[in-house]
């Protein structure tokens, strides 16, 4: 019974990495087999939404500079289909922003977490609804400039200050490179 008991564990890891992979595959490959990507090369307005899925599934298989770029590409078709304020421009600079967090560049992803207080702001004033994220959006902003060391008294004020900006944004994608510098290189041998 105990050695039963042991190889579950063994057997699980296996079948959530063959799980992992497969879906991995599935997704490129309906990336490509769906279309998402219009004659011409214009990318179709699911296109963003299928690599930022493609992005996570590789995030959260630790496979981090292989899912940056992606998150990249993500953020500026979104961007690029809807405009930069958004929701949908708001969750992918949340996605990147939290690999750029996983990967220790805060700096890097700070204005990210705080550009998406902003668009869920302008999204309750234009709309008249709350936005159902600006308070995680607003937690996970904190937290990243605290672990920057900000003060309290300096989080607040810009907090403040995401609530006077009123639009319309400038779009942010064509500046990644300049703001986050190059995507990350993989460090597996």
């Amino acid at each position: 019974v105990r050695r039963a008991a042991d190889e579950v564990p063994a057997q699980l890891g296996k079948d959530l990495a063959d799980h992992v992979g497969e879906t991995r595959h599935r997704s490129r490959r309906a990336i490509e087999r769906d279309g998402l990507v219009r004659p011409g090369g214009e990318p179709h307005l699911n296109y963003g939404s299928a690599l930022s899925n493609l992005a996570l599934l590789l995030q959260a298989t630790n496979r981090l500079s292989e899912a940056e770029p992606l998150m990249r590409r993500a953020l500026a078709i979104d961007e690029q289909s809807f405009g930069p304020e958004h929701p949908k421009v708001a969750r992918d600079l949340n996605n990147l922003a939290h690999l750029l967090r996983a990967t220790n560049r805060l700096s890097k992803a700070e204005p990210l977490f705080w550009r998406q207080v902003v668009i869920d702001l302008i999204f309750e004033r234009q709309n008249g609804i709350p936005h159902p994220d600006l308070e995680s959006d607003r937690r996970a902003y904190r937290q990243a400039a605290e672990q920057m060391g900000m003060s309290s008294t300096e989080i607040e004020r810009r907090l403040q200050a995401a609530h006077s900006t009123t639009g319309p944004l400038e779009p942010i994608a064509p500046h990644l490179d300049e703001l986050l510098g190059p995507v990350m290189a993989d460090e597996r041998p």
